[in-house]
């Protein structure tokens, strides 16, 4: 017999339909929280604890797989994780990749994003030129150099710039994101991860009406641009497209100095044992851990249903599962199109989550 806990109720999946995220309090055993508090205690400087079994049991040893795989379906175990722990720190005089200076961003510095979006350091000087000149030398500034505008092309966060080799799809993509809690996130400034609640929703019909228009997906398709030239460092990412952002934006929007205004998101205010399930197309963001008394920690996963490439292992912790980690190009076999699988999956955000079907046609039935 299943435990209760080991699946959401209709009224989470409902809250999950309509918000994109959902908070499960206490999920994780507290032998489990601990194993990986003691785990990260002992790690060594610079050492990589993404997969370390005490880091990845908070996924296949609890809950969350038996509750994942009830409202989801398969997925392969993950083997790694992001190990998301942020230091206390102030507003910075750095530009953050928005163009902006942090010390600016509202909303504790969060920069919302989608997931699978190449990242390359941003510029620190205001870039001269034109905007043709701007966008080759900051492509050209990532960790394998001056390759043009290509898919070879690497961010820092070790996303290409495109997943295809026609360069039509800008976005790598999954299933699902789980934040795992590891510490006290109950109040504003401790470095929450921040969703833009229910813009899951505005995200598929974006990326639908991206593909219907001539099929190319995320930045650098129609209405996305990628550099926003008119940050103030002049070479900022458009992160999410700006029409998504203004559906957003109202009269409590807090602004940066230039007098853009900025969609607030909503903190996840977590503590130390509960998790936060987010569909892959919410957009979303950390943020500065200004008030915690300790570094934030947070343990992060991307999960991906199997049926959407069942021969392609997928670790954990890759936000571009079409690509591998580092961005090298996986064989597929012939009348497999990744590329396709994945714009189809973006488009349709819900053919992924199995057991979703029957709250999903229930809550459209009521809109239309």
């Amino acid at each position: 017999m299943s435990d209760a806990r080991d699946k959401l109720t209709l009224e989470q999946k409902q809250d999950f339909y309509r918000d994109g995220f959902l908070v499960l309090k206490k999920v994780i055993p507290d032998e489990l929280v601990e194993a990986s508090l003691g785990r990260i205690k002992r790690a060594k400087k610079g050492e990589n604890l993404g997969g370390e079994k005490e880091m990845i049991d908070l996924v296949n040893a609890s809950p969350l797989t038996p509750i994942l795989h009830e409202a989801m379906g398969y997925f392969d175990p993950p083997v790694h994780c992001q190990v998301g722990v942020m230091k206390q720190s102030q507003p910075g005089e750095h530009f953050n990749s928005l163009g902006y200076k942090d010390k600016d961003m509202p909303y504790y510095g969060a920069q919302i994003h989608m997931d699978g979006s190449q990242t390359i350091n941003a510029p620190q000087e205001v870039q001269e030129g034109s905007e043709e000149e701007i966008y080759y030398r900051y492509i050209a500034s990532g960790p394998k150099g001056d390759l043009g505008r290509s898919p070879d092309v690497m961010g820092h966060n070790m996303v290409p710039l495109f997943q295809d080799p026609e360069m039509t799809l800008a976005l790598g993509s999954f299933t699902a994101f789980v934040f795992v809690c590891l510490n006290d996130q109950t109040e504003d400034g401790r470095g929450q991860t921040n969703l833009l609640k229910g813009a899951h929703h505005e995200m598929e019909k974006f990326f639908k009406w991206q593909y219907e228009t001539n099929g190319h997906l995320g930045p650098e398709g129609p209405d996305w641009p990628r550099i926003n030239y008119e940050a103030p460092n002049r070479c900022g990412l458009f992160y999410i497209p700006d029409s998504v952002q203004q559906k957003f934006v109202d009269d409590s929007s807090e602004s940066t100095p230039d007098g853009k205004k900025w969609a607030r998101p909503t903190p996840v205010k977590m503590d130390k044992g509960d998790a936060c399930i987010a569909m892959y197309h919410i957009p979303h963001s950390g943020s500065r851990n200004e008030n915690g008394t300790e570094s934030r920690k947070n343990i992060i996963f991307r999960l991906r249903n199997k049926k959407r490439q069942p021969d392609k292992m997928v670790n954990g912790v890759s936000d571009h599962p079409d690509r591998g980690q580092m961005g090298e190009w996986l064989e597929y076999e012939e009348g497999n199109d990744p590329w396709e699988r994945s714009k189809q999956a973006m488009c349709n955000m819900w053919d992924e989550w199995e057991g979703m079907q029957e709250v999903v046609k229930e809550q459209r039935a009521k809109v239309n």
